[in-house]
């Protein structure tokens, strides 16, 4: 079981999203769930960064457990986040899930080269959405074991 889990203590979670629709789903799905969780939004890929590094605003920002990371997001686009998180010795521990809605072979390969930890295709379907955000939750907060992410 994960250990923030074990410790009783809330998942947290950054969704780096610029869509608002595809935001209330995520949420919707892991108000369905059943794990305890935080839900933190960055809406493009300069604030996620400012929010992982405490910056700004971000200044008590909490250390995400997973990040759910959009690749086509403005500003700075998730590609970009994946290849920075992933080269920072404080934040490349934090699983990322790439939530998509590219189908890309590109993507997937450039993804996994940059060390995303799964690639996902949102489905169109709302219901179908929400189903996947609940398979995203089981599957990182209840089977995998996670890093406490109480680091720095």
């Amino acid at each position: 079981m994960n250990t923030a889990i074990a410790n009783g203590r809330p998942i947290e979670i950054l969704l780096v999203e610029d869509n608002p629709g595809d935001v209330d789903l995520a949420r919707e799905g892991l108000e369905e769930g059943k794990v305890r969780n935080n839900l933190y939004v960055a809406v493009d890929g300069e604030e996620a960064m400012a929010f992982l590094r405490k910056q700004g605003k971000f200044a008590n920002a909490v250390r995400p457990d997973l990040i759910l990371l959009d690749l086509n997001l403005p500003r700075k686009d998730g590609r970009e986040v994946l290849a920075e998180v992933k080269a920072d010795e404080s934040l490349k521990d934090i699983p990322i899930v790439v939530l998509t809605t590219s189908q890309s072979e590109e993507d997937i390969l450039k993804s996994y080269k940059l060390h995303a930890n799964c690639f996902i295709t949102k489905p169109l379907n709302f219901s179908r959405f929400i189903e996947v955000v609940k398979a995203i939750e089981t599957f990182w907060f209840s089977i995998v074991a996670l890093p406490s992410g109480r680091q720095k």
